[in-house]
Formats: structure tokens, sequence, C-alpha cells
């Protein structure tokens, strides 16, 4: 009985969200990337990110995503004229000097990869999908990007998992990989305003709908699909002292038949010391909340973690949620210990 309950709870928690095909991601302050291609290319060097996400812990079956992307500027030439690529001797990489001496990048593209792969209860969905944007000044300290990604989605379900108790099966499942297991295209766009205080983006992914159903049939019709989701971010840098600089940012979705009104916000705050450590915190609507913190490890290495409380009836019989993010800054010519753009 007490497993019947826990399963009607999780069903319940979830079904105001069932729109929502695409994976939650606590500490995308870190990487942008992972929800709009046009920051392809947007630093110095070469970003590479590793993340694992463990939701719900506790519930058998519960969301897990682990997701790698890797992006790259091409033709960003004469990067020593920008004034932020280098560190003065003495002087907080990122302080107040920095900021005022800022400079826009010069026009150049990016090039990158993202491979997502999210498993919740006997689906698993293994996405990956090359990307590439444009970044162009629209004045000495503003840039303007716009990119787009090209992939494939692919959709499994675990038959062998499902238990119906007394050797009872459904003839929909024994199909369930005729149709749902094709592989599909995965197409999205973004556009990306940046300067040294602020930041506002706009992306969507899955913009073609895809048939998503269980068999393919006179009789079993169905008008499940994979639908399109848009992401509205925003954020702005307060300098709250020599060593101390402030980010609150917020993201906006819009998913049509999930949440209430189909959008959900999230607010974020992220505190950083230097270019050395931060902290945070994170309000996400109709779920919980989140405290996050990470730390750079000199110029080739970043790690981010979050830990999510939910505050939905399934709070009671969940440990909560675990992200951890590791970054690695290859090819970095200027020595930057932290993200330069990506806040």
């Amino acid at each position: 009985m007490k497993k019947v309950l826990l399963i009607l709870l999780l069903l319940n928690s979830v079904c105001a969200a069932v729109a929502q095909q695409r994976p939650h991601y606590t500490q995308y302050i870190l990487n942008n990337y992972i929800l709009n291609p046009a920051l392809s290319g947007i630093e110095n060097y070469t970003d590479l990110k590793i993340s694992g996400r463990d939701q719900w812990v506790g519930f058998s079956g519960a969301p897990q995503t682990a997701y790698m992307t890797v992006h790259t500027a091409l033709g960003k030439k004469d990067l020593r004229t920008n004034a932020t690529s280098y560190d003065i001797p003495g002087v907080n990489p990122r302080g107040q000097a920095y900021w005022e001496t800022y400079e826009a990048a010069a026009p150049h593209h990016g090039v990158g990869l993202t491979i997502v792969n999210d498993k919740t209860g006997n689906f698993n969905r293994f996405t990956s999908y090359a990307t590439y944007a444009y970044h162009l000044g629209l004045s000495p300290k503003t840039n303007l990007s716009a990119g787009f990604s090209a992939g494939i989605t692919n959709i499994t379900f675990d038959a062998s998992k499902a238990d119906f108790g007394n050797g009872a099966s459904d003839p929909a499942i024994g199909n369930a990989n005729s149709e749902i297991g094709k592989i599909k295209p995965d197409i999205g766009f973004g556009l990306w305003l940046y300067s040294s205080n602020y930041f506002i983006g706009l992306s969507a992914q899955q913009i073609i709908p895809q048939k998503l159903a269980f068999v393919d049939d006179a009789t079993m019709q169905t008008t499940g699909k994979l639908i399109p989701h848009t992401f509205f971010t925003a954020g702005y840098r307060f300098l709250m002292g020599p060593d101390v600089n402030a980010v609150p940012s917020i993201m906006v979705k819009y998913i049509n038949g999930a949440f209430k009104n189909n959008y959900q916000a999230e607010i974020n705050l992220k505190m950083q010391y230097r270019d050395l450590m931060w902290l945070g915190g994170s309000y996400r609507q109709f779920d919980g909340y989140a405290a996050m913190a990470g730390l750079n490890v000199g110029n080739t290495f970043n790690v981010g973690y979050a830990y999510d409380f939910t505050k939905t009836e399934i709070d009671t019989y969940s440990n909560g949620t675990h992200e951890l993010v590791i970054g690695f800054i290859i090819g970095n010519k200027y020595s930057e210990k932290c993200p330069r753009c990506l806040w």
C-alpha cells in the first residue's frame, strides 16, 4: 500500500509538468549554452562541461540526467586587445577595473556539441546536436549573437521493467519501441545580447513537433508529440565592492500544456568572490528552492554543486535533488580562471 501511495504522489507531482519533455537544470546560470546555442564560442577558450543530476533521491525510477557540452570560438582574432582577457598583477581580475575596461568581442563564429541522456522510470531519452553561432559587435561594449542547433533525439522504453502484476501485460507496451523508439530530428535556435554587466537571451528547443506514441495503427491513434520549449533568460551584474559582485537572474519557460498558464519562472542569485568562488540560491515556481556553490580551481578546472528542496507533496518521501557541474577550460591562452561571459 505504501508503494502505491508513493507512486501516486510521484504522478501527482509531475502531472502539472508532464508536457515538459526536457530536463531541469538548476545551475543553468553556469552553462546557459545548454539552453541556448547562441552562446557557442562566447569565451576566449574551449569550454567543456560535464554534469550529473539525481532528482528526488529516494524514489525508484526518479529522473536522472547527465550531459556533456563543449563549444569553442572560430576566427576570434587579436584577443589581446580585449582588456578583459588578462590579469593586472595585484588587481582583482574580476574587480571594478575589469568591468570598466570591458570591450565587446570582435565579430567571430562559434561551434559546439551537446550530448544529453535523461532517464525517468522505464523511459530513456538520448539527445545529441551540434551548434553554430555568429557573434556581432553592436557597440564598443555590446555583442549580439545568433545561433542554431541541429541533431537527433531518441526515446526508448524498457518494457522488461514494466510490471502489471500476476504476469499481466499490455499489448501497447509490447510494441512501444516500434514508434516511440524512432530517431527523430531535433532543431533549436537562440539569440543572446550581452555586455559587461547584463545578458538577455531567447531560445527554443525541439521546434519541429514530432509524433510520440506507443503504436501506430488504426485502433491506437494518439495526439502525443514532442513540443517546442521556449526559454527567456536575463541577468544583471552588480559590483558590491572591490572583491564581490552579485548577479540576480531570471529564466521563464514557455511550454504549451505544462505548468499553470503554460509558464514557469526561475529566479536566481549568484554571489561571486573575486574569480575564486561563488554562492547562490534559486526559486523555481510550482516546485521549490535550491542552494548552490562553486569553486574555480586554477585556470583549468571549475566545479559547481546544487541541492534542490522540493515544496510539492513529494517532499515527504524525497531526499532532495543533487546536481553537479564540472567544467574544464581548454586552450586557455590568457589563463582566465573563470568564465568571462557566462556569469
